[in-house]
């Protein structure tokens, strides 16, 4: 088979999106990690009540000192299943970025040296030792580390495919491990591939959503290693911007079932969500037109993301629709209304309007949030209830 080389990955970022293989999405942990019944549910809503509130709350009758009191021993009782912003967390996440971070994105040539089998081998050991801390965490009821640990075993499998590879002498010559996370090359195919199977099992046997985190990420991966395989001409820019806006769309088709199908448990749609919105919002992005139609099109599909976020409580979309919609309007003063005085003053008015609009959605939107819901299946309908509750 012909071997495909294209420029670096780094050189084929569509607004720091299409490429760039990092880790990345670590500040987003809106995301809830283990069981999410009713009551661990109300048990998370509970937790972000502060000392002031609980005061106040005495201080109305609604509660009585010694309720209150009880209440904040009860809560501080329980487990912590999902992640939060606080020093803990942060070093749970910052040790796992760095450990993840080891034996993916800042490999270097050094470990060459071990030859194939000899990195097959280390790559096992830390693969045992990542399954140990797993279990040990798990028997702790530590649901975040142990998450952690789990998706490092399965960042393990591409190493451990490229150094089987290398020892049975069908690696291509001039390529090494590090090149991973640069280039597009066909070959990366059999450790991407290996990646999605470890992935698979392991989701399967611990059930935490941090361990789709790595399968996102290969998915991303594999679409721009298969697209020049699929496409006979030139790979240029605006093909690469064509793959990535599609792989994302149907990314977020993905997460959008399993979100429904995993919506009484944990959040297993994150990541996919999240890698699915960055490859379409970098592919559409992309889209070069000269048409003022298009440019406003874009603007309305942006809009559209902020209303999908909304409705899904997903944060991701309001962030990206938003960001769109800030290129749209800063493209309308720089071009179409530049140097016109009637433009900032349309704008004030526009951005007075929304804010009325919010006010007139606060007050009404228990009654339209019934109505919709009432027209809509029942799945979807029910996956509402449990992101908005």
């Amino acid at each position: 088979m012909k071997t495909y080389c294209y420029k670096p990955r780094d050189q084929l970022r569509i607004y720091s999106l299409i490429s760039g293989r990092a880790v990345v999405g670590l500040l987003f942990m809106n995301y809830n990690v283990g069981n999410n019944k009713l009551f661990a549910r109300a048990v998370e809503v509970m937790m972000k009540i502060t000392g002031n509130q609980l005061d106040r709350a005495v201080a109305a009758d609604i509660l009585s000192r010694d309720q209150a009191d009880k209440l904040v021993t009860f809560l501080r009782a329980q487990p912590v299943t999902g992640p939060r912003f606080d020093f803990t967390h942060i070093l749970y996440y910052l040790g796992g970025m760095l450990a993840i971070g080891a034996m993916t994105l800042f490999m270097n040539l050094g470990w060459e040296t071990f030859g194939g089998w000899g990195i097959v081998l280390i790559a096992l050991l830390y693969a045992v030792a990542g399954l140990k801390l797993t279990t040990y965490f798990q028997a702790k009821g530590l649901a975040v580390p142990a998450g952690i640990c789990a998706a490092f075993v399965t960042a393990l499998t591409p190493l451990a495919i490229y150094g089987l590879q290398q020892a049975l002498g069908m690696w291509p010559e001039h390529t090494a491990y590090k090149d991973y996370h640069h280039y597009i090359r066909w070959h990366w195919l059999y450790m991407e591939l290996g990646t999605l199977a470890v992935g698979a099992v392991m989701a399967w046997k611990y059930r935490y959503p941090f361990l789709l985190m790595p399968v996102a990420a290969t998915l991303w991966y594999m679409s721009m290693d298969l697209a020049p395989l699929l496409h006979e001409g030139k790979y240029d820019f605006e093909f690469k911007a064509l793959v990535s806006m599609w792989f994302g769309a149907v990314n977020i088709l993905l997460a959008f079932w399993v979100d429904i199908r995993s919506r009484r448990s944990g959040d297993y749609a994150f990541w996919l969500y999240l890698f699915g919105i960055m490859a379409f919002w970098g592919g559409l992005t992309s889209q070069h037109s000269d048409s003022e139609y298009a440019k406003f099109f874009y603007c309305l599909l942006n809009l559209g993301l902020i209303g999908i976020g909304v409705v899904l409580v997903r944060r991701v979309f309001v962030v990206f629709g938003a960001l769109g919609c800030s290129l749209y309007i800063g493209h309308l003063a720089s071009t179409v209304f530049k140097d016109s005085w009637f433009f900032p003053i349309s704008l004030t008015f526009i951005g007075l309007g929304v804010v009325f609009v919010g006010v007139w959605w606060q007050k009404n939107e228990r009654k339209i949030t019934s109505k919709v819901h009432g027209v809509l299946p029942a799945a979807l309908s029910d996956l509402l209830e449990q992101r908005g509750s």
